[in-house]
C-alpha cells in the first residue's frame, strides 16, 4: 500500500494516527530535534505521547500486518535495548 491510498475501514483497521505514527518512525531525520518538531506540528501531540503509541502499536498485530518492515525493525530495536538492561 502506498501513502496515498486509503486504508481499509473497519474494526481491524488501524486509526489515521496510528498509521501517521508509523509512517513518521519509516522517514529519515537531518539531525537532533527534527523528528521531534516533526511530531509536535504533525501530529499535535508531544514527543513522550507519541512513543507510548509507538510502543503499543509495536505490540499490536494489526500494525504488524499493515507495516511489517517498520514493526519488525523497531520491535528489534526494542528487544536489544531491553536485553542491554
Amino acid at each position: 500500500m502506498t501513502d496515498n491510498q486509503a486504508a481499509p475501514l473497519g474494526p481491524a483497521a488501524l486509526s489515521e494516527r496510528d498509521r501517521a505514527v508509523l509512517a513518521m518512525e519509516r522517514r529519515s531525520w537531518s539531525g537532533p530535534g527534527a523528528k521531534e518538531r516533526a511530531i509536535r506540528e504533525g501530529l499535535d501531540i508531544s514527543p513522550t505521547r507519541y512513543y507510548q503509541l509507538l510502543n503499543a502499536l509495536l505490540d499490536d498485530e494489526r500494525a504488524l500486518a499493515h507495516d511489517p518492515v517498520t514493526v519488525n525493525r523497531l520491535r528489534r530495536i526494542r528487544d536489544a535495548q531491553r536485553a542491554r538492561r
